[in-house]
């Protein structure tokens, strides 16, 4: 049945403009953007198959051009199309981020790592430098690995931080394999870092993990 034929109320489109786009589901949302569907099923089916054959919306929106036009009824305008509206996400949460304090927006911080960092197939490790304030001076990915490991140097982390001036630091990265748990190397590293940096007056505020299933704060785990 085409989305038309449809109760008014129950459209993904009429719905977000009756009750806000927090009360679709994902495959409502995706299927807005989507706008039309393919024969034999309408926007909202096509959304469906599209998250279980991805695994979810960051693992759709993390897909290679290749990965995503190989799927029935996707291409690279749809492709251009889903990292347009990716990186606007990205931006905008940017934007927040560096409006003001980021101890006061951590809400900010956390959903702009998740949007950058989840869904990589590779560890990544991310630092957020800010000034006396704990406003943003800039985000820098530091370190880049495989699936499994990452080598993270202080003398590096204590280097880049000297450079912007920074007074406190954000730490993330992210654990491709889905699990936002802390290991013992993770732990171990917060705290050689957080040592390396105190040599220079520099606060670890925060330590995250992300991952697709959510995300691990060392702050709130009372780890710093």
């Amino acid at each position: 049945m085409a989305i038309t034929d449809w109760p008014e109320g129950e459209r993904p489109r009429e719905k977000l403009l009756a009750r806000g786009a927090a009360a679709l589901s994902d495959a409502e949302l995706l299927a807005i953007f989507l706008r039309v569907g393919v024969p034999g099923k309408s926007a909202v089916d096509l959304a469906r198959d599209l998250l279980a054959h991805f695994g979810g919306l960051n693992r759709l929106f993390a897909a290679s051009q290749a990965e995503f036009a190989a799927f029935p009824g996707m291409g690279p305008a749809k492709y251009a199309q889903s990292q347009a509206v990716l990186e606007m996400a990205r931006r905008a949460l940017a934007e927040a981020m560096r409006a003001g304090d980021a101890l006061n927006s951590p809400a900010a911080v956390r959903d702009w790592l998740r949007l950058r960092l989840a869904g990589l197939g590779h560890e990544v490790f991310v630092a957020v430098f800010l000034d006396a304030r704990n406003r943003v001076i800039e985000v820098e990915e530091l370190f880049r690995g495989t699936l499994t490991q990452t080598s993270v140097y202080p003398r590096e982390v204590v280097k880049r931080a000297l450079a912007r001036n920074a007074a406190g630091v954000i730490l993330a990265h992210n654990h491709p394999s889905g699990v936002a748990e802390a290991s013992q190397a993770d732990r171990w590293l917060t705290d050689q870092l957080k040592a390396a940096l105190g040599l220079i007056d520099v606060r670890v505020l925060d330590h995250f993990i992300v991952a697709d299933g959510g995300g691990l704060s060392f702050a709130e785990r009372g780890w710093l």
